[in-house]
C-alpha cells in the first residue's frame, strides 16, 4: 500500500446561493488553496474535513492498493485524480496522487 498527496487546487464559495439558501455560519471550511496533506494508504489525514474526506476516500483506497486510469483515461496521470467535496455552497476540488512511498 502507498501513501497520497492530497493538494488543495481550487476553493470557490457561490455567496448567491449561500446568501439564498445556508445558515449564516462562522466557520464552515478552512482549506486553502496549495494545502497539502499526505494520506498514510486509506487512513483519513490528520486536519481534513470529514465531508470532503467521504466525497475522495473511495479514490485514496484505490490509489493507495495500487489502482489507476480511472474511468479510461480521465487524468493524464493515471495515478491521480481530481476531486470535489460535496459542499454546494463552497466546493473545495483536491488533486490525489499516489506517491511511491509506502504506507507505515
Amino acid at each position: 500500500m502507498k501513501k497520497c498527496r492530497i493538494t488543495v487546487m481550487r476553493v470557490v464559495e457561490h455567496k448567491d446561493l449561500m446568501e439564498a439558501y445556508e445558515n449564516p455560519m462562522e466557520h464552515a471550511c478552512d482549506m486553502k488553496e496549495g494545502k497539502v496533506f499526505i494520506a498514510n494508504g486509506w487512513n483519513k489525514p490528520e486536519g481534513m474535513c470529514d465531508s470532503a474526506w467521504e466525497s475522495m476516500s473511495q479514490f485514496v483506497l484505490a490509489l493507495s492498493h495500487g489502482g489507476e486510469n480511472f474511468y479510461d483515461g480521465w487524468m493524464k496521470n493515471p495515478r491521480s485524480a481530481m476531486i470535489s467535496c460535496n459542499d454546494g455552497f463552497r466546493p473545495v476540488s483536491f488533486l490525489i496522487e499516489a506517491l511511491d512511498e509506502d504506507a507505515d
